[in-house]
């Protein structure tokens, strides 16, 4: 391809509900002249290899093996992936990546947006959904590994939360069988994603949003826990979402002992809170199907000498600005659970009793890094 020709608009589509992918990605096909879709089949990477497959609006055109590199089928994918498109520049309008069921879009959009050059445009990102089977999905607990899904040997994630990611990181959630929804099924992807376009399979808003635009920064933004877009209070249709904030630390063994009955309170919860043992580290929860992952996610801005506020990311130093509290700085309690049959009471109660009391918090940081660090073997890295 000549780099003074425009560049190929790419759209990635996901999701784990394979056949409404699919459907997504064969309507793109047909309604939009020119266009090509790449899917990189993972289904037979125990044996080592990944497929990848090229159509167009009359069918396959093109099927290749790809080996896995070091043991990763989406380290494989993402050697193939920019090469790929980059062989279609120029002769195609439209690349179409269907990505396979447990690859998440992110890591995909910043691949191409680091790697593709000149001759290649990530336009948009989509993920298919079936609403009947948001539920469910958000329940599954099981291992990747478990369900067939795994994209490497180390792969050690479960299909709740490698779906929660799919749904919450797409501006564009395409909606297919949308008619067999219910209320509850409607209000619960609503809640679970608020700021996505909700369209139609067979909209012609659909094509159109394809070949939007699409900010890479600002989408990472929008999901990092220091500075992430989360949804706001809701109740409708027997869905609630609850939005819990607090300036008190967490005592870290009543969180710990806590833990259980918290990440089992909703189908799914996320955000951002603070350990009194550990007042300068940002911590990040992220619940789906039972399991809750934390981690830590770097120092509270609070917690750096002023200097370090020109090296954070503006998206950052704008949410801590807004949030700003007199003694704390950007440190505070911003946790978010959403789930039918959501007890709110319970879980304010619970999530309250967890905080540190008059007595405990009136020793001051010193003091309370003197608490057992009840936390210290979940944050471990694994050796």
């Amino acid at each position: 391809m000549r780099h003074e020709e425009a560049p190929l608009p790419v759209v990635l589509v996901a999701g784990m509900h394979a056949e409404a992918r699919r459907r997504v990605v064969t309507w793109l096909l047909r309604t939009v002249p020119g266009s090509v879709a790449l899917h990189h089949d993972m289904s037979d990477a125990a044996s080592g290899t990944v497929t990848r497959i090229v159509r167009d609006r009359t069918g396959t055109v093109d099927v290749g093996g790809r080996p896995l590199v070091n043991d990763c089928a989406c380290c494989a994918l993402r050697e193939d992936l920019v090469p790929e498109l980059v062989r279609h520049a120029g002769s195609a309008r439209l690349a179409v990546v269907e990505l396979w069921d447990s690859v998440e879009p992110k890591a995909m959009a910043e691949t191409l947006t680091a790697h593709g050059g000149r001759d290649i445009r990530l336009t948009n990102v989509i993920t298919a959904v079936e609403p009947t089977l948001v539920l469910p999905c958000l329940a599954n607990g099981d291992d990747l590994a478990e369900a067939g899904l795994a994209a490497a040997a180390t792969d050690q994630r479960t299909v709740a939360d490698t779906w929660a990611r799919q749904l919450e990181y797409a501006p564009v959630l395409a909606l297919v069988d949308e008619h067999e929804a219910d209320e509850e099924d409607r209000a619960l992807l609503t809640q679970l994603h608020p700021t996505a376009r909700h369209i139609p399979l067979g909209s012609p808003e659909l094509a159109r949003l394809a070949v939007a635009g699409f900010d890479v920064r600002a989408a990472a933004a929008a999901q990092h826990p220091s500075c992430a877009l989360l949804p706001q209070e809701a109740d409708e249709a027997g869905v609630g979402t609850l939005v819990w904030r607090a300036r008190r630390p967490f005592h870290p063994g009543r969180l710990y002992r806590a833990l259980e009955d918290l990440t089992c309170a909703a189908a799914r919860s996320r955000g951002r809170f603070w350990l009194a043992d550990r007042p300068d580290t940002l911590l990040s929860w992220d619940a789906a199907g039972g399991a809750l992952c934390v981690e830590e996610n770097g120092p509270w801005l609070a917690a750096l000498p002023d200097a370090a506020w020109e090296m954070a990311p503006p998206e950052r130093r704008a949410a801590a600005a807004l949030d700003w509290h007199p003694e704390h700085g950007d440190r505070g309690q911003h946790l978010v659970f959403t789930s039918p049959g959501l007890d709110r009471e319970g879980l304010t109660g619970l999530l309250d009793a967890c905080l540190l009391t008059d007595a405990e918090y009136a020793a001051g940081p010193e003091g309370w890094k003197r608490f057992p660090a009840a936390f210290d073997a979940l944050l471990s890295p694994v050796p």
